[in-house]
């Protein structure tokens, strides 16, 4: 689970770090894959890096190289990827990766080719399949001369996000579906950034909510269909 450019953890946590004060939707997706059986890893790319608060909006320009979303936190999925694979009762060749906003533009760029060729980890080896939550499709330009994910990816998107493009993201999923790649994208009317979270601010809005009940459907049976659970 690769989280935002606000970081995984609750904005009430006082600096307190830990699995304690994980923000409310990290707990919530946490707590729904693991009542499907699954083991959901929550990946904190910016506290170790001295950055637990996350970023505000707008700060894309500013934030560090450290923690960039194309280069370096796809590193942070692999590390995860083979933590898991030492853990027991994890299935080394069922292993996902879901991302929102900065971190689901981390999990668009963690299953290119060239993410897992930096990794060290052979061709096959990398995850089985991909979940972005609005991720900003630009990707740096890092992929102009086209974009295909190794792994199926399916990523949800609201017309009216106020952070990242949606006909970027259309764009993207265009021209990845026309060289063959297994990818798809469910853009949402009226939907905003952060459909998903649970506060009171985004789940006040009608389209936020039906944004959300779908996608966590669509979630639920991607990822049983593509890790056989």
């Amino acid at each position: 689970m690769m989280h935002g450019r606000a970081g995984p953890y609750s904005s009430l946590a006082k600096g307190t770090y830990d699995a304690a004060t994980l923000s409310k939707r990290t707990k919530n997706w946490a707590e729904l894959w693991a009542a499907q059986g699954y083991w959901a890893l929550v990946v904190d790319g910016f506290g170790p890096r001295g950055y637990p608060k996350g970023f505000a909006a707008g700060t894309d320009g500013d934030r560090p190289a450290a923690v960039n979303e194309i280069t370096v936190r796809p590193l942070d999925a692999y590390a995860a990827l083979k933590y898991l694979r030492t853990v027991q009762g994890v299935d080394p060749d069922r292993v996902a990766i879901q991302g929102w906003s900065n971190g689901g533009s981390a999990t668009l760029a963690t299953i290119s080719s060239e993410a897992l060729a930096a990794s060290g980890l052979a061709p096959g080896k990398g995850f089985r399949a991909a979940l972005a939550f609005y991720p900003g499709c630009g990707l740096q330009g890092a992929f102009s001369d086209g974009y295909k994910p190794y792994s199926p990816a399916r990523l949800f998107i609201g017309t009216s996000d106020e952070e990242v493009s949606p006909a970027a993201c259309s764009k993207l999923v265009a021209k990845a579906k026309g060289i063959g790649s297994d990818i798809d994208l469910t853009v949402y009317p009226g939907a905003t950034h952060d459909f998903d979270d649970p506060g009171e601010k985004r789940q006040g809005v009608p389209a936020n909510v039906a944004a959300a009940t779908d996608a966590q459907q669509q979630a639920l049976t991607f990822f049983a269909a593509q890790l056989g659970h």
